[in-house]
């Protein structure tokens, strides 16, 4: 195996690593914003809950059922027009992070979902049988009680993220996928692209235990 030349592969690594970061932290900022409150949406609506509604509980699943159950590399292409329209082009971070942005909504939402089925039912029965309002009971009862639950499930969708935002050099994307993609396959560079899967399973790690220390604590 060659000898890396660590002067020339420092500028390729610090930019596709700063393309990665940009991509996940745009991403996971809207799973979050976005995410929960479509989670919380599926669950309040959910039969027997307070605010149940059949309808837009039947078609928020379906929806998300359907993004979650497309491959990412076929959801990349799929939104390739839709990616045009807001960002402009196809091509880099911004572009990549629309799907990236999708995928991760519609993974997070599910895995907020399941944390507010983790909440004893009994409390929030109290808090009904006390006269609180449904915003009361979602903020001070379901998403106190679950927030251990969607720390670790942020957690979970962050480490997604930065696998998916690795597929994203296939179209163009950058990020570690795409350099991974130039030199390993291209240049036929395998001791480039082991670096970069050592790299990102170092990174997974660090977030991985990151978030399990926070959602401990």
């Amino acid at each position: 195996m060659a000898s890396i030349d660590w002067i020339s592969l420092l500028p390729d690594l610090t930019k596709a690593f700063g393309e990665t970061f940009l991509m996940v932290g745009i991403s996971l900022f809207l799973s979050v914003l976005l995410g929960i409150p479509l989670g919380l949406l599926l669950y309040v609506t959910s039969k027997g809950l307070f605010i149940e509604n059949v309808i837009i509980n039947s078609l928020g699943g379906l929806i998300i059922n359907i993004i979650r159950s497309t491959p990412f590399v076929i959801l990349l292409v799929l939104l390739l027009p839709l990616t045009q329209h807001l960002i402009g082009t196809t091509i880099g971070p911004a572009a990549a992070s629309v799907p990236l942005s999708i995928a991760a909504i519609a993974f997070y939402a599910r895995l907020v979902e399941g944390s507010l089925w983790e909440v004893d039912r009994g409390v929030i029965e109290a808090a009904v049988s006390m006269g609180a309002t449904p915003w009361m009971i979602i903020k001070d009862v379901l998403l106190s009680e679950s927030f251990s639950g969607l720390l670790r499930g942020l957690t979970i969708t962050a480490v997604s993220l930065i696998g998916y935002s690795a597929m994203a050099g296939i179209v163009g994307g950058g990020g570690i996928g795409d350099l991974a993609i130039r030199f390993g396959y291209y240049r036929y560079e395998t001791n480039v692209m082991l670096i970069t899967v050592v790299l990102l399973v170092l990174l997974v790690q660090l977030v991985q235990s990151g978030g399990d220390y926070i959602s401990k604590k």
